[in-house]
């Protein structure tokens, strides 16, 4: 493991623009609506980042989430923590909406340092340990597209802006490390399918990156509590250890601002090409990086999950916060 440094984007509250660690970056998070997209912006914004944040859902016609998230309000979070942030509605399997997004970055900029490929929209597409031959098919397919698709059509097209020059750094956004993912089945067939496409999506990049001068890695939070997760529990932020008598190892849970932190800690490294390739988790390089949770906490779900959840052992997080 490489030698744990002291993260410049540590603390709870930071506010850093013009001169943080970031500032003068260019930063694209596609799929920056809510969840880990919007944690991600947002962290990017406190270490002075212009970022573009892009979804479907907007304040004037919401996705079929049908949620009251939005890009614009994104945005506005990440020119309150510091940066600048910009939203442009993109739906990412239109190659012209996307194509016609970089172009924009491109003019209103002239670089690309940060790439954040974070499209999913498949939450309501996938049953839980349904087989293929019972899962709808439409549904499956329709999830591939969103999952797997976007991310090859926005790779395509904003590659050759960040590799305009040296050190950019691009982020696959996935569930699962890879070898959690290898050793475990995850929810469904398309589920699985989707989610280790990404982390292959990271490796492969980094083949192609790594000697043009860049980055590429895969990347996936814990158990995130996201706006739809507090909501399905019953909760939120503020008390979300109330749903731990229900559900115990949600006591391993973080906020999407933790894996923000990770990707902002990983834009600021210049060694970031240490990294290339490989498949990280939020909480593993919280400890490289020294970077915490909002709550001063860094939880590391993954090893968890083999040691503790998956084990059959008692709710206890005690170790792994």
């Amino acid at each position: 493991m490489p030698r744990t440094t002291d993260s410049p984007l540590d603390g709870q509250q930071r506010k850093e623009a013009p001169g943080g660690p970031l500032a003068g970056r260019v930063a694209l998070v596609a799929g920056a609506t809510r969840g880990a997209g919007r944690g991600i912006a947002v962290e990017l914004g406190a270490a002075g980042a212009t970022v573009y944040v892009t979804g479907r859902s907007t304040r004037q016609r919401r996705s079929e989430y049908d949620r009251p998230e939005t890009i614009e309000d994104t945005a506005d979070l990440v020119t309150e923590a510091g940066g600048h942030g910009i939203a442009v509605p993109t739906d990412h399997l239109d190659p012209a909406q996307v194509r016609a997004l970089v172009d924009r970055v491109a003019e209103e900029q002239g670089r690309l340092d940060v790439l954040v490929n974070d499209i999913w929209g498949g939450e309501n597409l996938f049953a839980w340990e349904s087989p293929v031959w019972e899962h709808d098919l439409d549904n499956g397919l329709r999830l591939l597209r969103l999952a797997v698709e976007t991310h090859a059509i926005t790779s395509h097209h904003a590659l050759p802006l960040l590799l305009r020059n040296p050190g950019g750094l691009v982020v696959e956004m996935t569930d699962g490390t890879a070898d959690y993912n290898r050793a475990n089945y995850r929810v469904s067939f398309f589920y699985d399918l989707a989610k280790s496409s990404v982390l292959r999506m990271g490796f492969a990049l980094g083949h192609e990156l790594g000697p043009r001068g860049a980055t590429a890695v895969a990347l996936t939070p814990g158990w995130l509590r996201s706006e739809m997760m507090l909501e399905h529990y019953g909760v939120q932020e503020e008390n979300w250890r109330d749903a731990l008598e229900r559900v115990p190892h949600f006591a391993i849970s973080e906020t999407p601002r933790f894996v923000g932190r990770a990707v902002a800690a990983l834009a600021a490294d210049p060694d970031v090409a240490r990294w290339n390739g490989e498949s990280l988790s939020s909480g593993g390089l919280a400890q490289v990086y020294g970077f915490t949770d909002l709550d001063g906490s860094r939880p590391d779900a993954w090893r968890y999950l083999v040691e503790v959840q998956d084990a059959g052992k008692p709710a206890d997080a005690d170790g792994y916060r």
